[in-house]
């Protein structure tokens, strides 16, 4: 069985877990009835118990770490404050350039 089964086992589980809590809440369902939910609750819930925890796919874990490493590369370096020189270059090239196509 591969993480995507066991999570769909385990959903399958807990909806028939659900199903069966439905019977035995119910005012109208007979005596026989309600113990064969109570023995089919009994054997879900062993059966839950008993199945490990779904693994997370790697690529979910690939995910995750390749975003941790994105944070950490990030700069805590303030920006350069505006005006600075190369604002001025940028803004005569610029001029330049449009005077240049007219």
């Amino acid at each position: 069985m591969n993480a995507n089964e066991d999570a769909n086992s385990a959903e399958a589980i807990a909806r028939k877990l659900r199903a069966i809590s439905a019977v035995l809440a119910d005012p109208a369902a007979t005596e026989h009835e309600r113990a064969n939910a109570r023995a089919l609750k009994l054997r879900l819930e062993q059966q839950q118990k008993a199945q490990p925890p779904p693994k997370q796919p790697s690529s979910e874990i690939m995910f995750r770490l390749g975003r941790a490493i994105r944070e950490l590369r990030q700069s805590t370096a303030a920006p350069n404050p505006k005006g600075d020189w190369t604002d001025h270059a940028f803004r005569l090239g610029r001029m330049f350039r449009n005077g240049l196509r007219k």
